[in-house]
């Protein structure tokens, strides 16, 4: 989507914020202890409070509020009984409509105390996003937000997952762009203008490249066990500095 007036631009500010505060409230609750569901529980009440639909639901009737993937789940891990433990790396995925414009959002964090090598990993996915997002500018390429993702996975000794992408949004959830690579793939050389709204997105392991699906039908997760931290903001593309929609 390409953002045409002040009162677009105003529709996003407001589901974006919602999102943020879904996404910030869950990532508070987060402890040994704690199930899935109930996280996703928190982000149902804040979603309600504004009138806000969840994405997943009402675009693929997935089988939950919000995407929360523990460990070696890459993405859309499934909302239930499962209980958080201590060390677990935890990520949370938040994305809803409200009033006709969507946003989506997601951090990582860890419940309680976990390895260096864990804590090293969140920092480099929050720390590649925001070198990402830097590159949202009118009149850079799509694929330099790839490009600076991925050479802050790799200064770090970790990977980024191929399979997985960020991409436009706005009126859809899934708009153009259509793919927002972790990596640089010359193929994705969009130019990005002024008022372009895209979800930039990192996920970042600590060896794998690729995904496997459950058979649960929607959790994603690495093959070789690799833990994988996801960070991700809705982002206004501008001639100067990019606008972060989904940050309070």
């Amino acid at each position: 989507m390409i953002i045409q007036n002040e009162s677009e631009f105003e529709a996003l500010k407001k589901i974006g914020t919602v999102v943020a505060i879904a996404r910030e409230e869950m990532l508070k609750a987060v402890k040994p202890g704690v199930t899935t569901k109930e996280l996703d529980m928190i982000a149902k009440e804040v979603l309600d409070s504004y009138g806000a639909k969840s994405a997943p639901i009402t675009e693929y009737n997935y089988p939950g509020y919000t995407c929360i993937s523990i460990n070696d789940e890459v993405a859309h891990g499934i909302p239930g009984g499962r209980v958080i433990r201590e060390g677990d790396l935890v990520n949370v995925d938040v994305s809803a409509v409200l009033d006709g414009f969507y946003s989506d959002t997601g951090a990582t964090i860890i419940a309680g105390e976990s390895p260096a090598v864990v804590k090293k990993l969140l920092k480099c996915s929050e720390d590649a996003l925001y070198k990402g997002i830097a590159k949202a500018k009118a009149g850079s390429k799509v694929n330099q937000i790839g490009r600076a993702i991925f050479n802050e996975a790799r200064n770090n000794g970790f990977t980024v997952i191929r399979d997985l992408t960020g991409h436009g949004i706005g009126k859809k959830l899934h708009d153009e762009p259509q793919y927002i690579f972790n990596y640089y793939n010359k193929e994705n050389d969009e130019l990005m203008v002024n008022g372009m709204v895209l979800a930039i997105e990192t996920f970042i392991s600590t060896k794998a490249e690729h995904i496997e699906e459950l058979e649960d039908g929607w959790t994603l997760v690495t093959p070789d066990g690799s833990w994988v931290s996801q960070f991700e903001h809705t982002v206004v593309v501008h001639n100067n500095e990019p606008i972060i929609l989904t940050a309070i």
